[in-house]
């Protein structure tokens, strides 16, 4: 098979989106973490992340009224998903995003990644290359 694409189902995954108070600066933030540019037809109510190498990308989309982020560990308001970020050096790492708004979690399960809160207040790791 010449085609390096292999699609066994009958769709392609193209976007990840994320719900947040203020896209803009989700995708600004995310932006930085991932060296991804924001899309040049983000707006205030949808922001999304050009992916450099083609394929899946990531997007933000405003949520009217009161965002409630989700709280982890727990089941009220559960994370659903999150985000991994690999990188070579974790102490490295943590002083970036917590430059770029990042909280760091209290609870911390493992020694090979760590988790953060987003500044919308989204779990997302950053783990051992």
């Amino acid at each position: 098979m010449s085609d390096t694409k292999l699609n066994l189902g009958i769709a392609t995954l193209g976007t990840i989106v994320i719900d947040c108070s203020d896209p803009l600066a989700l995708a600004d933030f995310y932006s930085k973490v991932s060296g991804w540019p924001v899309g040049a037809g983000s707006e205030p109510s949808w922001a999304d992340l050009d992916n450099p190498a083609g394929g899946v990308t990531v997007a933000f989309q405003r949520v009217d009224g009161d965002f409630n982020p989700p709280v982890w560990p727990g089941a009220e308001h559960p994370q659903q998903f999150h985000l991994d970020f690999f990188v070579a050096d974790l102490d490295e790492g943590e002083r970036r995003v917590l430059e770029l708004g990042a909280r760091k979690h209290e609870f911390q399960p493992g020694k090979s990644f760590r988790v953060f809160l987003d500044p919308a207040g989204h779990p997302f790791c950053l783990c051992k290359e």
